[in-house]
């Protein structure tokens, strides 16, 4: 990992909503399955923030950050990772799916 990599509030909140919907909406039946999918968001972020891989937001999403990741969970999600770099910094402020109704936004 480089640069210093911080969570916003709203990122965690969305993860923390994210973790319960998949477990009571028996996406997963194991809360460890659960743990371990959000904990591929993680790894993800960390080992590609750094990466030319990001983009630059759409005008109408750089409210959530000026870049953002592409994340493929499986063949049906895509997660979004929006962003903001400043001095070797990241800050991570937002996360959406291509399940979203603001998903056609980012093709």
């Amino acid at each position: 990992m480089v640069g210093e990599i911080i969570y916003s509030p709203q990122f965690l909140s969305e993860l923390d909503l994210l973790a319960k919907v998949l477990y009571q909406q028996k996406y997963f039946s194991f809360i460890e399955d659960v743990d371990a999918y959000i904990d591929k968001i993680y790894d993800f972020i960390e080992s590609n923030i750094d990466y030319p891989i990001s983009k630059n937001s759409p005008e109408s999403f750089q409210k959530f950050g000026k870049k953002y990741l592409r994340y493929k969970a499986n063949n049906q999600t895509f997660w979004y990772i929006f962003f903001d770099q400043k001095e070797g910094k990241f800050l991570i402020n937002y996360i959406l799916n291509n399940h979203s109704q603001d998903f056609p936004e980012l093709l």
